[in-house]
């Protein structure tokens, strides 16, 4: 994945060099344990039907070379690497097995231990294909201009800046921004935005996401292997291979568990055998059940199937887990901290406030500051035009436009004389502000909003006050997390107290941090962490990344194509969906339950088995059943997490 352009130009080329496809483990494996049924089956035949035996000890030797094969040289790399594993445990209790004149039952426990094996192999292999079916989300090839002809080439040949048309129905082949032509793009596979997003020129698209209903000029803005796809793709194949603190603790323990039961078979082989005077066949037969039973196939694999899951689960609901270890930790998290800019609030100015002055109405006011502020770029600007495009307000043109910077800006709308900004600016042009006209400008400015003044044709015309807006599910997800269990929501901003207070009331949080440096925010964490707990840190991943970096868990917010949110974040949330913050958690809470209903699961059969070898003496057939047996459930209860239901 470090190099999707090599490997999607190299991929036919590299077929002709591997092994024909029959030949592989995933192949193989099924096959040979069909051969070792068949060779049971056949050898019970030939002794019920009372025919000729020659064939039986041949059958028994297919049926220990098929059901033992793989993992014969699973256990012969662990004793290389002088480690045991439960390969060995099967493999030597099978052998017990056949020199206690009952090969049948160790071929019995190589067929189930074997099957259990593929079947392992395939629910796993379903959460890790739920990750590698993004590869399907890139098209093979893409319309590139080059001059005046349209070509079509592979995705990998496109260059940085190279113009793609992309048409109705198929999908973005890189990440890129829109040129010409407008269109709806469906963004789910990337950002988890359910309906459909409206691209204009200017705007970014992302590869992989599906084009709608009309066609568009891309020109690419980064290469395949650099795309928001592939990173998603790389991230979270890396975070399947990253193991939780629960998943290293057990394959540690693996290797001393595994020791007790060689060394606790051998002491059932030995003591009744020398002290209470049992036949050594029987004491052999008993401690090679014990080998069977005691072995902690369900409990080792029982953290991987629900984790796996989970993170495959999450990642296709735009949740990037980066490892095992953070979707763990997300269950123990006590107080989540926000960025205000960007994460609570959508991040770009709006008008709040309206209040015309004299002669003039609301209407009139947005008209004509709007006509003037329609010839700047400044996003106080855009706020203004677009309250007076929300109001279904027409905006004129303007004569005469100039700006003064960091001041305002003025010009002549239907022969009059318009000024438009700070309160020194327009007291040139009006004269000495009334009482009127301060009372309402100190209002806004306590409110924590920045304030724009108007002057027409030498007079107060109003005042207009504009500020970041909250996110209209802010109030909801801050509710939604006291659900999820988390104590405590903290806002940390680097504005000033009262734009702080004001955002923090309409979001429903009590606690605010402000006029914080990024520095600061850092050590906050460490502060809130020693008050409350294990503490999230929700933020933007630019600014943010040294309390992303310093949290238990760093959240980075909206983070599709943002190279630092990227690498900083513990977890990644694609798209600006502040609803994927309680449903991780609540994913995570699950993933853990589900853990825990394994282990406890696994522990219970080994000692019930256990149990039943001493005092029923059970036979290892059943003893083999139970045994693999409870490792199927344990990976089918894990891969109930594939549905991505977080209660």
């Amino acid at each position: 994945m470090s190099d999707l352009t090599t490997s999607l130009q190299s991929t036919k080329r590299l077929k002709q060099f591997e092994w024909p496809r029959w030949l592989s483990r995933s192949r193989l494996e099924p096959i040979f344990v069909v051969i070792t049924l068949l060779a049971v089956v056949l050898s019970l035949i030939i002794e019920w039907a009372d025919l000729p035996r020659d064939l039986v000890p041949v059958l028994g030797v297919v049926a220990y070379v098929a059901g033992g094969f793989y993992g014969f040289q699973e256990s012969l790399k662990s004793l290389r690497r002088l480690e045991l594993d439960i390969d060995f445990l099967m493999i030597a209790a099978a052998i017990g097995a056949a020199l206690v004149g009952e090969w049948r039952d160790g071929a019995i426990l190589l067929f189930l231990f074997s099957l259990s094996n593929v079947l392992q192999d395939y629910a796993i292999g379903r959460s890790r294909q739920a990750i590698r079916s993004l590869f399907a989300l890139y098209p093979e090839e893409a319309h590139v201009h080059q001059g005046d002809q349209l070509k079509t080439v592979p995705i990998s040949e496109i260059e940085l800046s190279d113009v793609v048309l992309i048409r109705p129905g198929e999908r973005v082949p890189v990440d890129g921004e829109v040129i010409s032509g407008q269109s709806s793009v469906d963004q789910s596979t990337i950002t988890g935005e359910s309906m459909p997003v409206e691209k204009q020129v200017g705007d970014k698209v992302f590869a992989g996401t599906l084009n709608q209903n009309g066609s568009i000029d891309v020109r690419a803005t980064q290469v395949a292997a650099q795309s928001t796809l592939s990173r998603i793709i790389q991230m979270v194949e890396e975070a399947q291979s990253r193991k939780a603190p629960t998943q290293r603790f057990l394959d540690d323990f693996e290797q001393y568990y595994a020791l007790g039961v060689i060394l606790a078979s051998a002491l059932v082989m030995l003591v009744p055998w020398l002290l209470l005077g049992w036949d050594f066949d029987d004491s052999f037969y008993r401690a090679m059940v014990l080998l069977v039973v005691a072995s902690p196939c369900a409990l080792v694999i029982s953290v991987p199937a629900a984790f796996l899951s989970a993170i495959a689960a999450g990642a296709r609901r735009g949740v990037i887990f980066k490892g095992g270890a953070h979707l763990e930790q997300m269950a123990a998290i006590k107080v989540v901290a926000f960025d205000k800019t960007g994460t609570l609030t959508v991040g770009h100015p709006a008008v709040t406030d309206v209040v015309p002055f004299g002669i003039w109405s609301a209407d009139d006011l947005l008209r004509i500051a709007g006509a003037v502020e329609a010839r700047s770029e400044h996003p106080l600007s855009r706020a203004v035009r677009q309250a007076a495009e929300a109001r279904g307000i027409p905006v004129g043109a303007v004569d005469e436009f100039t700006a003064a910077t960091g001041e305002g800006v003025e010009g002549v709308f239907e022969g009059l004389e318009v000024r438009v900004g700070r309160m020194r600016y327009i007291a040139e042009c009006a004269g000495q502000p009334p009482d009127h006209v301060v009372a309402e400008y100190e209002r806004l400015h306590a409110e924590g909003k920045t304030v724009l003044l108007a002057c027409f044709g030498g007079d107060w015309a109003g005042v207009l006050g504009v500020a970041d807006q909250l996110r209209p599910e802010s109030r909801q997800i801050v509710a939604a997390l006291h659900q999820a269990g988390v104590e405590h929501v903290v806002m940390l901003t680097g504005d000033n107290a009262g734009v702080g207070q004001r955002i923090a009331s309409q979001a429903g949080i009590t606690d605010v941090r402000a006029e914080l440096m990024p520095d600061q925010k850092a050590s906050i964490m460490e502060t809130l962490h020693e008050e409350y707990g294990p503490v999230a840190m929700v933020g933007d991943g630019v600014n943010d990344a040294p309390a992303l970096a310093a949290a238990t868990v760093g959240i980075a917010m909206g983070a599709a194509g943002t190279d630092v949110a990227l690498e900083t974040a513990d977890v990644v949330l694609m798209g600006d969906q502040l609803e994927t913050i309680p449903y991780a958690i609540r994913l995570s809470h699950r993933a853990r339950r589900v853990v825990w209903q394994n282990i406890i699961f696994a522990l219970g059969v080994i000692a019930v088995l256990v149990f039943s070898t001493f005092l029923f003496e059970l036979p290892l057939p059943l003893g083999v059943v139970g045994h693999e047996g409870s490792t199927v459930i344990v990976v089918l209860n894990g891969l109930r997490l594939l549905t991505g239901r977080a209660s």
